[in-house]
């Protein structure tokens, strides 16, 4: 068994998709003749905790993990929130206008570089030199974000002569959030400065998307490998066979920022609820954290009696919900690097196998995906007759108890297919 370093910062106990990605290419890992070794913190800042992913950890995996400090207990105190308070990762809000919130974004932007986990870099480096010098490995590999993974690998991947692998889940200066930062001219020189050095000196960059692999293109003259995110088949066996909701069910997994707020839908929706009995069937179905500005607006539109809002629940339950479900609803972020964002969910919704209400770009990635599946229907993000034409059609089938979907060609984004792909780009950096 060849070994590989995998640097993440997301791992079991903590959930969401930040952690998806490297458990389920982990658990598939070792069938293509690569044993992990991963290294993680001791005590990062969860948004989502989910004790059950732990045991989708194989066994016998050795874990790493070396302590963090994050200023985000400091952060809370600025801002007002609360200590237990979970904050949402990947995001800047724009729903409080407060000096100190103003400060606090100009701060995470212009001092925090790569990143608020910045503070794990010379930890992190100093235990993996230490540990390499008694321990082969390999290959590494760092995901990100934290980009701070990235600068861990850096330091420790030159400094041993290991071949290294810098898998991006998400673009670091062409991220949606990057122009809210406030940076200065210093400040962005410099995170676009750190990231041309990963570009350049990992021995092959990975990425989720096509269009996202066209923009590192366009930074450093190198086109990164696409390996997608998936869906694991064992999740949805073992979830067996669910009655479907009574209700006309929409439902939302994960997070919803103020960017994926589906502002069309919102709209034709309430249009739709004129008709009684549509009201009445009607249940919107959220789990997982939802931007005020989002209930703001549904409840403006008449919409909050209809609202069923569920706080974070664990994978496998979140599983049973949309196999249960029945429309999933998957809104895309409204940015300006729409074209590339795929969200995790989206292979989950299909492994799910109910039908899915895109609302984005008609020609992004997702909605490539979407269509080539046969797993649903795309409206743009301003198209609330086409939207209202899909929903009404999917409830007269709901109404008929035959509303179900024929996906095809969707096996190809199955996790241990996706492992494969990595162990593959492994086999071929190390020759």
């Amino acid at each position: 068994m060849k070994k590989v370093l995998i640097i993440t910062y997301y791992w079991p106990p903590m959930g969401g998709g930040g952690a998806q990605r490297w458990l389920k290419t982990v658990k598939y890992l070792q069938g293509y003749g690569w044993e992990p070794v991963i290294f993680t913190t001791k005590n990062g800042e969860a948004s989502v905790v989910d004790e059950g992913m732990l045991k989708q950890i194989p066994k016998g995996i050795e874990t790493i993990k070396v302590a963090i400090w994050e200023p985000f207990g400091l952060y809370k105190k600025l801002t007002g929130k609360k200590k237990g308070e979970k904050l949402t990762p990947g995001t800047v809000s724009e729903e409080e206008s407060s000096f100190m919130q103003k400060l606090s974004v100009w701060v995470r932007g212009n001092l925090f570089i790569p990143d608020a986990r910045k503070f794990w870099i010379k930890p992190a480096s100093k235990y993996l030199n230490s540990y390499l010098k008694n321990n082969k490995i390999d290959a590494i590999v760092s995901t990100g974000p934290p980009h701070t993974t990235h600068m861990i690998a850096l330091n420790v991947a030159r400094k041993n002569n290991i071949p290294w692998l810098a898998d991006f889940r998400d673009p670091w200066t062409n991220i949606d959030f990057y122009d809210k930062l406030k940076l200065t001219n210093w400040a962005d020189a410099k995170h676009k400065r750190l990231e041309q050095r990963v570009l350049n000196d990992a021995n092959q960059v990975v990425t989720v998307s096509w269009s996202w692999a066209e923009d590192f293109y366009r930074i450093s003259d190198r086109m990164p490998m696409v390996i997608t995110n998936g869906y694991d088949p064992e999740d949805f066996v073992k979830a067996g066979t669910l009655t479907l909701d009574k209700k006309f069910t929409i439902t939302h997994a994960g997070s919803l920022n103020d960017d994926r707020n589906p502002h069309s839908l919102w709209k034709a929706l309430s249009g739709l609820c004129k008709d009684a009995a549509f009201k009445n069937d009607l249940e919107i179905k959220f789990i997982g954290q939802v931007s005020s500005t989002a209930i703001n607006e549904l409840t403006e539109a008449g919409l909050a009696n209809n609202l069923n809002e569920i706080d974070n629940l664990p994978h496998k339950k979140v599983v049973n919900e949309l196999m249960k479900s029945q429309v999933l609803l998957l809104p895309l972020n409204d940015t300006p690097n729409i074209n590339g964002v795929v969200p995790g969910k989206l292979y989950e919704y299909i492994g799910a196998k109910r039908p899915i209400i895109c609302i984005g770009k008609t020609d992004g990635d997702a909605a490539k995906i979407v269509n080539e599946t046969f797993a649903g229907k795309v409206s743009g993000f301003e198209d609330v007759e086409i939207l209202k034409e899909t929903i009404l059609d999917y409830y007269k089938e709901y109404k008929k108890n035959t509303l179900t979907i024929d996906s095809k060609d969707y096996e190809k984004y199955s996790r241990n297919l996706l492992a494969g792909q990595i162990a593959e780009e492994l086999n071929k950096i190390i020759d």
